[in-house]
């Protein structure tokens, strides 16, 4: 998912068989996408990010379990705008705080 939303045209498993990666690079190279199916299946049972670009930021570093002045001073935020936002990804990930939210993200290959 992420690799579609950074642009890529197709997104296809290693191991697929020959065929459906030939299929793929046809459909590529006509201007369509090509996605394997159990990894779209797989994308639809995760959601779509509701994350901002800024509250994954954030969410990254939380991971490591750095406090809010911390991570305002990695990404030259004020604390009370870390917080505003910490506060949206915890509500979006319907988690209770910082780590859980992050954890929930970083599961649900948001991060």
């Amino acid at each position: 998912q992420r690799a579609l939303e950074a642009g890529a045209a197709g997104f296809m498993v290693k191991d697929a068989p020959a065929e459906q990666l030939a299929e793929g690079i046809r459909k590529v190279m006509a201007g369509d996408k090509a996605i394997d199916p159990a990894l779209a299946a797989e994308a639809l049972v995760a959601g779509i990010n509701p994350l901002t670009d800024r509250e994954r930021d954030i969410l990254r570093i939380a991971l490591t379990g750095a406090s809010v002045k911390h991570i305002a001073g990695e990404l030259f935020l004020s604390p009370g705008t870390v917080r505003n936002h910490l506060s949206s990804a915890i509500g979006k990930t319907a988690t209770t705080n910082r780590t859980e939210a992050a954890q929930v993200a970083q599961s649900k290959g948001w991060l």
